[in-house]
């Protein structure tokens, strides 16, 4: 979205007009919608806006819920933006911490500054670039006095009367549709700043959570969010905001539950074992914060291999921080004899996990020709130098 268009847009026309739209989900909605509001007289700019708005807010209901039929949004912003179940749950820290004035630098599209207001904290939001900073302005006008936006760069902030700090450095090109990751010494603010100001202020930094680990400061803890199976930040956390005693910690939020494993630093992986009746793939989060041996002696589990995180135990036990599959047998790892040992079991559903080898999940179970009533999981990984295909069902 650009200038124009949200000028066109944020008037009483515009908002009218898009909340009168009905979902648009396909290139087909889109077309038919943008013919309709043209032929109706509207202008290219506000067609554009709304039909873009519009499609944006289905895509947005992912992370935002029913919020997302009253929000605005840019498609970088969109991509970009916290879950607000995830931001509820950072926000909740700085109001136990006893927090009560936040300032959001990076505050992109509002999202967890939403967090943050909804907790009944005051935020002062801030983002550098005008359009994101005005679609912001509107996501948290609902909240009144109590949030203000601000058109500036995070270093010309004046933080007089805030009493904690959420950072989301800038770490892609650019712009408000597709854009590209860039280097840690190319984010905006730099990293050098961010740091230096979440050890003078209680901070929250968000990152990516592939974050060379060399980088993080050794004062600050670091806690690794994964949400229904992906592992999507990095936060660190410092002052007031850093727990006692946490140096990791791995945070997985699957729908509305939660489950957290701290550490006061990177646990001691479990010895090698013999391939046992489970076996268990950690979450990425865990693996994120080297948190894989707590929860392999949780399990009374070792490792498959010493290079690969899969955790394998005779024991009937799960834990939030795994998927568990129970082993029913090793397969050949060769793909036309494991494609007849699978038909001769008659499977013909296939979910297919692999780790430390080189295949396409995809084109395997292509080439598998599967038939049958029957499913399965087949966990594609290696034992030293030896290539397994062992047949699993999920616990």
């Amino acid at each position: 979205m650009d200038l124009a268009e949200l000028t066109a847009l944020l008037t009483p026309e515009g908002l009218r007009l898009l909340d009168e739209l009905p979902p648009i989900e396909s290139a087909d909605d889109v077309a038919r919608t943008v013919s309709r509001l043209r032929a109706a007289g509207h202008s290219p700019d506000l067609v554009s806006a709304v039909v873009g708005q519009s499609r944006l807010r289905v895509r947005a209901q992912a992370k935002f819920g029913g919020f997302a039929e009253r929000m605005l949004f840019t498609r970088a912003g969109l991509e970009q933006a916290t879950r607000l179940s995830i931001a509820g749950r950072h926000a909740a820290r700085f109001r136990d911490a006893g927090i009560t004035t936040v300032a959001d630098l990076g505050c992109g599209i509002g999202g967890d500054a939403l967090g943050l207001a909804a907790l009944g904290l005051r935020v002062l939001a801030v983002d550098a670039d005008d359009v994101t900073a005005a679609i912001a302005a509107y996501n948290l006008a609902p909240f009144g006095d109590d949030v203000s936006v601000r058109c500036a760069r995070a270093e010309d902030v004046d933080l007089a009367g805030v009493d904690a700090v959420w950072l989301d450095p800038a770490r892609r090109t650019a712009g408000h549709g597709e854009t590209s990751r860039t280097r840690p010494e190319d984010w905006s603010p730099s990293l050098e700043w961010v740091f230096d100001l979440a050890a003078r202020h209680p901070a929250g930094v968000k990152l990516g959570p592939a974050l060379d680990r060399a980088l993080i400061p050794d004062d600050v803890e670091a806690q690794w969010v994964s949400a229904d199976g992906s592992t999507i930040e990095l936060v660190l956390w410092s002052g007031a905001l850093a727990r006692d005693g946490v140096r990791r910690s791995a945070l997985v939020v699957r729908g509305d539950a939660a489950a957290e494993l701290t550490a006061e630093g990177d646990a001691e992986d479990e010895p090698v074992r013999p391939l046992g009746a489970f076996v268990h793939e950690p979450d990425g989060a865990v693996i994120r914060a080297r948190l894989i041996g707590d929860v392999a002696r949780s399990l009374k589990a070792g490792m498959l291999d010493d290079h690969i995180a899969y955790l394998t135990s005779d024991a009937a036990l799960t834990s939030p921080f795994v998927a568990s599959f129970r082993v029913r047998e090793e397969l050949p790892a060769d793909t036309k004899r494991l494609g007849k040992a699978l038909r001769d079991r008659g499977i013909g559903r296939l979910e297919i996990k692999k780790r430390g080898v080189d295949i396409d999940p995809a084109v395997l179970r292509k080439s598998l020709a599967l038939r049958g009533a029957g499913s399965a999981t087949l966990i594609m990984t290696r034992i030293g130098k030896r290539r397994v295909a062992l047949l699993a069902d999920r616990v």
